[in-house]
Parts: structure tokens; sequence; C-alpha cells
């Protein structure tokens, strides 16, 4: 019975929003992070300097992806390794995480650096802003192991509850990164180069402040190298969990890379504009995951309890609550979609196409809700199969195959299109795939899978 104590099940509502905020203002964190650099480099009014970094927008995602491998692979066999009072093997997966991103980091550095051409004209860079781009893209890549490296101990750290430190150590990275925006990029005239530069050492402060952390304040997470060696069945946990989140992370990445092969023809200021657009629109997107990934442990929890009438009260609420929500977000962007353009650049092109193209990304975001939110529902209910295939659905392979298909029809038209076409039969995958695999006769299967 003490596990009834770990969440207010009789006042789940409450609960939820105890939950869902602290990981809301984590997005938010991440967010400052993402406009900073795209803020002040549009403020150059520098089409090409955008475009230029814009293409490089992927290499974030596949970093992330890398680094998702370890954090979240690990994060939850750490949990249940403390769950069971085993310390040692905590240590252990810790220790491997942390070098073995390292290495995965130097890995990946190399040959993306010494292939950089043939990478750079994959993103989508053209002969006016490889330079540009040329500059973003060799400090980042080179910085690869400390960016991936600061997904590892903020995430590590949460197992251990010290979320408050984990966010201690992101917010003073995107403090620093701020602050060294203008500096690098319009004091010292370094453009691209002072961007990626900022970017990087405000990870690095992340990372220090992060093992700082771990050194001094944790008990069960170590750096100690000698106890990197794990086993093949905590190989497989790790990765089993950690591939399916780099996974949705590739497939993001593959989708801009789409975008900007199809809008060079149409020139750079058209993929400066989407660059400036998707950062605006992430907005909406990070509120929205936020509350999603938020509600997971309480879904979880009475999915496991067998607590199904709470369960289906709780998902009926978040999913008005999050419809709701991305309506009067999406409202507030259509509106002000010019504005917000104008917030970044003064080029009245790139204002132009960027407050239509924001229109169109954001006229299926309800829809989007209702993909996020479902997939978060798969995930506490212990359907990684449902969850994977709702990864790849709005920004994966149902994308591709929606933005391949209506560009060929309707040329530009259609690649506007594409985004709410595709999330409004994402929606419509996941109210099927839960219809039949939370249906009624499931009902008294569902517990023992999820507390299994």
């Amino acid at each position: 019975m003490e596990d009834k104590k770990i969440f207010d099940t009789e006042r789940v509502i409450p609960t939820y929003f105890k939950l869902a905020l602290p990981v809301v203002f984590s997005m938010v964190i991440t967010l400052i992070y993402n406009l900073a650099d795209t803020y002040f480099i549009a403020r150059t009014n520098d089409a090409m300097l955008v475009a230029g970094v814009s293409v490089c927008a992927p290499l974030f995602t596949v970093l992330m992806a890398v680094g998702n491998v370890f954090a979240q692979g690990g994060s939850p066999l750490i949990a249940r390794l403390l769950g069971g009072g085993d310390r040692e093997s905590s240590r252990r997966i810790s220790s491997f995480c942390f070098y073995y991103a390292i290495f995965a980091g130097i890995v990946i550095a190399v040959p993306m650096l010494l292939l950089h051409r043939p990478v750079l004209e994959l993103l989508g860079a053209s002969e006016n802003t490889f330079d540009s781009a040329l500059s973003y893209y060799v400090v980042i890549v080179g910085g690869a192991p400390l960016l991936i490296l600061s997904f590892i101990h903020s995430n590590l750290m949460r197992s251990e509850g010290m979320a408050s430190l984990s966010m201690a150590g992101t917010v003073s990275g995107s403090v620093l990164n701020i602050i060294l925006d203008p500096i690098f990029i319009s004091v010292f005239g370094w453009g691209a180069f002072g961007a990626a530069l900022a970017t990087v050492l405000g990870y690095v402060l992340t990372d220090l402040l992060c093992l700082l952390f771990v050194l001094k304040k944790s008990s069960v997470l170590s750096v100690n190298i000698r106890l990197s060696r794990i086993t093949r069945k905590e190989f497989g946990q790790i990765f089993s969990v950690g591939f399916a989140a780099a996974l949705t992370n590739i497939a993001s990445s593959v989708c801009i890379v789409f975008m900007n092969q199809f809008l060079l023809p149409y020139g750079d200021k058209k993929i400066a504009a989407l660059g400036i657009v998707m950062k605006v629109t992430m907005i909406v997107v990070l509120i929205l995951v936020g509350f999603s990934f938020g509600g997971v442990p309480l879904f979880g929890f009475l999915c496991g309890s067998g607590e199904r009438d709470k369960f289906s009260k709780l998902l009926r609420f978040c999913t008005v609550f999050l419809c709701g929500l991305a309506a009067v977000e999406s409202l507030v962007v259509f509106l002000l979609s010019e504005p917000l353009m104008r917030a970044f650049i003064d080029d009245e092109e790139i204002i132009g196409d960027g407050s239509v193209m924001m229109r169109w990304m954001i006229a299926g975001m309800v829809f989007a809700a209702v993909v996020l939110l479902y997939t978060c529902v798969f995930q506490a209910g212990g359907k990684p199969v449902q969850a994977l295939i709702m990864s790849l659905s709005r920004q994966g392979l149902l994308y591709i195959a929606v933005f391949l298909t209506a560009t060929a029809v309707a040329g530009y038209r259609g690649f506007l299109a594409a985004q709410p076409v595709s999330d409004l039969l994402s929606a419509a995958l996941a109210l099927g795939m839960y219809a039949l695999t939370f249906r009624p006769g499931n009902k008294k299967k569902e517990p023992n899978e999820q507390g299994g």
C-alpha cells in the first residue's frame, strides 16, 4: 500500500499539474537555448547568414539523438536499480553513460568534420550560404562531445531525485549562451562562428556544473572510469530504450532536410524564413511536449495499479486541456505571425514568406497535441511498439509520405500543407491505435503488463 502514497490518485488533476509544470519549465529553458542564436543572428538582417545557420538546425537534433541513447536509455535503468537497492550497478551504469557519450561524440565529430562539404550540401547549404553554414558547422560539430555530454548528467541526476540541481545546470548554461550571443555576434562581429561558440560554451558550463553536482552531491552516480564496464543485459536495456528515443530525433532531422532541399530552388531567403518559423512554432510544440510528458509517471502509475476509471478520467481531461491549449496558442501565433517574424528580421520578403509558412505550420497543432499526448500514454502503458509508431508519424515516415505526395501534386502549396495534413492523419492513427490497444477486452491485461 505504500506505493499508493507516491501519487495522490484521489486528486488526479492537481497531481497531474504538480508533475507536469516542472517539465514545462524545463521545456522553456530548452526553448531559450534554441531561440537565442536565431534571434541575434536574424537581427543582423543578413539573409544569407540566417539561412546558413538555419540549415545547420538538424545538427542539434542528431547530437540530441546520440545523447538520448545514453541519457534516456540509462536514466530509467538507474531508477529501477535504485528501486531495488542496487547502488553499485547504478554507479557502473552512470560511469558507462558518461564516458561512452564522450566517445560517441568523438566518433561522430571526426568523420563529420572531414566530410563537411557533402554533409552541408545535404543539409541544404547553397554557394551563397556555404561559408556561414561552415563557420557554424565546424564549431558545433567540433564541440559534439560536449553537447552530447550535456544530456547525460542532466538526465541521470533526475533519477536520483536531484531535479533542482539538474535544472540549475541547464539554466546556467542557457543564461551564459544568451549573454555571449550579442557580444560574439554583434560586438565582436563573429557572426555564425560567434553564435556557435556561445552555444558550445553554454553547454560547457552545463557540463561542468552537473559534473560538480555529481561529484559533490551524488551518492549513486559515478565518473570513475574503472566502473564503466557493464553486462550485456545492461547494455541491451540501455540501448533498447535509448535507441527508440534517438530514432524520434533523427526522424525529425530527416524531415527538416527534406524541407530545406525542397526550398533550395526557391532561394535562400525561403530557407531563412523557414529557419525562423521552425523556432517560433517550437514555442507552441515544447509547451505541449512538457504537459504531455509531464503526465507519464501518473499515467503509468494508474495503469500499473489497475485504476482504469481514474486513468480514463485523466486522459479525457488531458485531451480536452491540451487541445484547448494548442488552439489558444495557435490562434495567438496565427494572428501575430507577421509581428513575430518582424521581431527577428527586417527583410520584407522573409517576413512575408515566413508569415505564411507560420500560419500553415500551426494550423494542425490541435491534432499535434493529440499525437504527443497519446504517444506518452502508450509509453506509460507499456506499449513500446505503438509509442514508436507514433514517434515516427507526424514528423517521421508519415510526414515524409505526405510531403512527397503533396509537393508532387501541388508544389510549394503542397509543401505548406504537408505538416497540418500529417498532424491530422497522425492524430487519427493515435486514436485508432488507442481504441484497439486499450479496448475493454484488454482491460485486465494492461495492469499486468505495466507492472511486470
